[in-house]
């Protein structure tokens, strides 16, 4: 890293006091003159008086100083608002010393019009040297007129590419900007040492205490380190670093919109930095996604989303209401929350015909009502009871909804004639240990049995496709809004145990690479319809993150240190629960498809006679509150589900007394 000249390395307070000595100086310096100025060749005849005035105004001039504040400023950034300080502090230094003479020599012994010519000549002396400092380092006039230099919050760029000179840019062109950049960072060695707009980069990324230290030392220290980067390609593993170092540093992390956004921004007149969010942190690069195929796939076709109103139902509507539906169907029976998705979609896309539809996927004859009006095209069932510990409590629920509501709307979909089907189903479903995750390995065999059954010696026409992925940040139930809830109560943050990892994905990307999978998954209907038939496809999940680390960087990201400002408490598993989740099981060898961001289970066959006979089962014990019966045949119908009773796992297939379990 390029070091800072021997005046930048001197301390704040060693700048200060060599300003506050020039400033002395010049005050002195500029009576001598404006004495000569008003005198000229007569100059000596004054010197009996001039020795006492030149020490009277230099000691009140030193006073004035320091009671208006004048060298508060940083003369690095001197402006009309310094100008004005050196104004008062000169007034106040005349009138006291205009004061003081009268009452020693009845002001007859200096002309009374030197005072006025010495106002003038120590302004041009302390505003002088000020702004010339400041073009210097500026290069440019229009910098002094700014008022607000002094109050502006300095700040740090990572990155020297075209959003850092846009936002160097709109922070010089505005004169009540936020912000001054007082130096860059930048991975790219060779840049260190050069300059935009006068801004110089001083190191990279690992340098960043060195350069903040450099900084301090001349005054300039940072407040906000500002990352200039897109967010699709901030790395998390960088990121989470540059969190730790930000808290050790105690500076506030933050970053500029994308540069699309920017351009918007700078061309309205404003540029707004945004926080760093827990998502930021996840650090997953983009995906490229096949716009023409999702569009395609969407485009002119009547579809019907199930849990409209939830996180990823809501999400899979603005997504499909943005691909020019001919209408769509939301159906939900939360009845504010589809009343909120309703209102949104039709003041964000008033040209798609939209219809609300309160119903309850558990109702069968309403659902076979709703697709015989409504004949939709592609159905996506978001619709299911998620909670874990929840579904756990009361499990009877959870299949009438996972398990009963799948198949009710995969009934009415293969009635009606649909295209495709897409259920959305969850990494839980992996070897369950809880009744959420049982019920939607269940509903998942349905529809896998449902893609794969023929019917007169031929495949159905309506596909049935399976989308299944992990965690959603900041959906219903999930830990993020429960931090976030719990840092605003002053903690402690609750996490179940130190190893507990999850996966996890943003809600955007998760709807992005559903529609991403559909539109592959029809696109395989046409070409090797067969071999394509009964799959699972998997979202691309990354690695694992472990939820005390999203704890501590939640923690980080909201200006607190973990284990001394905010507490993290363990609270042992829950009932149900898992320490690590899996997104395919043995019997399920992953491959990779042509989708970017999508890969496929390959299918564990079940006879459809038997799997819907033990459905109609399940149904009647579900209504007749039989709650051993229903987790027996749960069990017989997952034979991998196991589940846990607080003391460790406990096989759940033995409640069948016996009973042989599915084919798979």
């Amino acid at each position: 890293m390029k070091k800072l000249t021997s005046i930048g390395r001197m301390s704040y307070l060693d700048r200060r006091l060599l300003a506050y000595c020039h400033d002395i100086f010049m005050a002195g310096l500029s009576f001598v003159l404006s004495l000569y100025l008003r005198v000229g060749e007569d100059f000596m005849a004054y010197l009996p008086s001039f020795w006492p005035g030149l020490f009277i105004f230099s000691a009140t001039a030193a006073i004035s100083y320091r009671v208006f504040g004048m060298n508060s400023g940083v003369w690095r950034y001197a402006s009309l608002r310094d100008l004005l300080a050196v104004m008062r502090a000169v007034t106040a230094t005349i009138l006291v010393f205009l004061l003081c003479m009268f009452m020693i020599t009845r002001l007859e012994l200096l002309p009374r019009s030197m005072p006025i010519i010495n106002w003038f000549v120590l302004v041009v002396m302390l505003g002088g040297p000020r702004l010339i400092y400041r073009l210097l380092k500026d290069r440019r006039i229009a910098s002094i007129l700014e008022t607000n230099a002094r109050d502006r919050i300095p700040v740090l760029l990572v990155g020297a590419a075209d959003e850092a000179e846009l936002f160097i840019r709109a922070m010089q062109n505005d004169r009540e900007a936020a912000y001054r950049v007082v130096g860059i960072l930048d991975d790219k060695g060779g840049r260190v040492g050069r300059e935009i707009h006068g801004v110089k980069i001083l190191g990279q990324c690992s340098d960043l205490a060195d350069v903040v230290s450099e900084l301090a030392a001349g005054g300039d220290r940072p407040r906000r380190l500002i990352l200039t980067r897109p967010r699709h390609k901030l790395d998390g593993a960088t990121l989470g670093e540059l969190v730790e170092r930000c808290e050790a540093l105690n500076l506030m992390l933050a970053r500029l919109p994308d540069l699309t956004e920017f351009k918007d921004a700078v061309a309205d007149g404003g540029v707004t930095v945004r926080p760093i969010v827990i998502e930021d942190l996840l650090g997953r690069p983009q995906v490229a996604l096949d716009k023409g195929a999702i569009g395609g796939l969407v485009s002119g076709k009547v579809v019907l989303v199930t849990g409209a109103g939830g996180t990823i139902g809501a999400e899979l509507t603005r997504q499909i209401a943005g691909l020019s539906p001919k209408s769509m169907i939301l159906v939900d029976n939360g009845e504010f929350n589809l009343y909120s998705i309703d209102l949104e979609l039709r003041e964000s896309f008033p040209d798609v015909a939209f219809r609300a539809v309160l119903a309850d996927v558990r109702d069968r004859a309403r659902m076979l009502q709703i697709f015989r009006e409504e004949q939709p095209e592609l159905v996506f069932h978001a619709a299911a009871l998620k909670h874990v510990p929840m579904v756990e409590l009361n499990p009877i629920e959870g299949v009438m909804t996972n398990v009963l509501g799948t198949r009710n709307v995969a009934d009415a979909a293969t009635a009606s004639g649909c295209l495709a089907m897409v259920l959305i189903s969850t990494d839980k479903a992996i070897s369950p240990t809880n009744v959420m995750g049982a019920t939607k390995r269940a509903a998942e065999c349905y529809c896998q049995a449902l893609d794969l059954l023929h019917t007169g010696g031929q495949r159905q026409r309506t596909r049935f496709l399976t989308v299944r992925f992990g965690n959603v940040l900041g959906s219903t139930g999930s830990v993020v809004p429960l931090f976030s809830r719990q840092l605003r109560a002053g903690g402690p943050l609750t996490v179940t145990h130190p190893d507990v990892c999850r996966y996890f994905m943003t809600v955007r990307e998760a709807v992005e690479l559903v529609l991403q999978a559909t539109a592959y998954g029809m696109r395989g209907s046409t070409a090797h319809a067969d071999e394509q038939r009964g799959r699972i496809f998997v979202l691309d999940m990354g690695q694992p993150v472990k939820i005390v680390d999203l704890a501590r960087q939640m923690i980080r990201l909201a200006g607190l240190r973990p284990d001394k400002d905010i507490r993290i408490v363990f609270t042992g598993l829950r009932p149900g629960e898992k320490l690590f989740e899996e997104m395919f099981d043995a019997a399920e060898p992953p491959e990779r498809t042509e989708a970017e961001g999508v890969l496929v289970a390959s299918p564990r066959a079940v006879d459809f006679a038997i799997l819907r006979r033990a459905i109609d089962e399940l149904e009647a014990a579900a209504q007749t509150a039989d709650h051993a019966r229903v987790l027996g045949l749960l069990a017989h119908i997952v034979p991998d589900y196991s589940r846990q009773d607080g003391q460790g796992i406990v096989a759940a297939g033995g409640a069948m007394g016996g009973k042989a379990p599915l084919p798979h």
